[in-house]
């Protein structure tokens, strides 16, 4: 596998996995219908410190991560990211390659700390994946997700302090 920044490029190969997991609506809040030149914009348009990376297997994006500061001014020294992996590739490490890749590129760049807002209680394994990469559930926010299929769930508030 190799992760690398990703270049303008891959934007159809991650909006070909990207599109259909918005749409789904189980693990990401934006809207179901957001359209491509807006998450194109969102994924891709990156000022540092902030960065894309996309993770490579058998010579096809399998996955990307993009990282962002998690607020403006007084608070940008606490990195976001938001991930997604193929379906297609998942179970095969990915996700775990590209948050250690993002922990380490967020530490590079200066980032203090890495929290993530929005993590949903349904998506099991993103929860169990962030707590093996150190992060702690700071607070779960009841119902603050719409599920599709399980209606309100909580949202998991996660955190981790960068570097040694």
């Amino acid at each position: 596998m190799r992760i690398r920044d990703a270049e303008a490029g891959d934007w159809p190969a991650i909006w070909a996995f990207a599109q259909p997991i918005i749409a789904a609506g189980e693990t990401y809040p934006w809207e179901r219908d957001t359209p491509e030149e807006q998450a194109r914009s969102f994924w891709m348009d990156k000022e540092p410190p902030g960065a894309t990376l996309v993770a490579e297997l058998d010579g096809e994006v399998a996955g990307t991560v993009e990282i962002h500061p998690n607020q403006p001014g007084q608070g940008s020294h606490i990195a976001n990211a938001g991930f997604m992996v193929d379906p297609a590739f998942r179970g095969r490490g990915v996700g775990r390659a590209l948050g250690e890749a993002a922990i380490a590129r967020a530490a590079r760049d200066g980032f203090h700390a890495m929290q993530f807002n929005a993590v949903v209680e349904t998506n099991t394994q993103a929860v169990k994946l962030w707590h093996s990469l150190g992060f702690e559930t700071l607070a779960v926010v009841p119902e603050g997700f719409r599920h599709p299929v399980h209606g309100l769930v909580g949202m998991h508030i996660m955190y981790r302090v960068l570097g040694s």
